[in-house]
């Protein structure tokens, strides 16, 4: 197991641009509920108190950046324990891995919900990009993590990397880049576990991208006028029903 002292003793500088996708959001959910600009704004109000402190270093930031930290998830993640606070800013190195992980969760859902039909509709999500730097970051792609890559990369037991972040923030350190082991291509993806890493307080939107579920495949379209697709399956990931 790596201490938070042996981490230290590996850090290096990483500097970068590096992808995101979210779920494409086209209006606040307010704008339903009030009658009024004045009343949207009250509400609000009322929901950002209601939420969980933002860390210092994450305030200010546009919210696409600063949400990652603010909430725990019941749901583990690979370097993020179940509930976990703050949380982790999840990014890619390249949109297409970006595009791989998105999928690779939704077909989880999909495929560990009993019963659950999903919708041939597709569903709209928005990559963006952000610039970061950091003096004090791990490479697990590089010795002496390398010689556990098999750890890092395990598609089912998250153990190690939960481990490995934990004693990374107790030694202060801000980034760990590790392989992705969704992206067939095994290109990498970057973990930030402090917003004091990014380059900017806002993202730069890049292309808009349409998720659909039909025939046990999940496609990925980038938007007129791009032609990218992209093909996705549970079995090329290694999904399992439940039982």
């Amino acid at each position: 197991m790596w201490t938070p002292t042996a981490l230290a003793s590996e850090v290096r500088a990483y500097e970068g641009q590096v992808w995101r996708v979210v779920e494409a959001q086209h209006r606040i959910s307010t704008n339903r509920l009030a009658a009024s600009l004045a009343d949207q704004a009250r509400l609000e109000a009322l929901a950002e108190a209601a939420k969980p402190d933002l860390p210092k270093a994450a305030q200010g930031l546009h919210y696409l950046l600063a949400s990652p930290f603010r909430y725990g998830h019941r749901t583990p993640s690979r370097f993020r324990r179940a509930d976990e606070r703050p949380g982790i800013f999840y990014a890619s190195e390249a949109e297409a891995t970006a595009i791989a992980e998105t999928a690779y969760w939704r077909l989880r859902f999909f495929l560990r919900s009993p019963g659950f039909e999903p919708s041939s509709a597709t569903s709209e999500h928005s990559s963006f990009t952000v610039d970061v730097r950091s003096e004090q970051a791990i490479d697990l792609t590089c010795p002496p993590f390398d010689a556990e890559q098999a750890r890092w990369t395990d598609p089912n037991d998250y153990s190690a990397c939960q481990d490995l972040a934990a004693a990374a923030r107790e030694a202060s350190l801000a980034l760990i880049r590790t392989i992705s082991t969704r992206d067939p291509e095994a290109r990498c993806n970057i973990v930030i576990l402090e917003p004091s890493v990014f380059g900017g307080r806002d993202p730069v939107t890049q292309r808009t991208w349409h998720l659909r579920y039909e025939e046990d495949r999940l496609t990925a379209f980038a938007a007129f006028p791009a032609e990218d697709q992209l093909v996705f399956t549970a079995a090329g990931f290694g999904l399992v029903g439940p039982g």
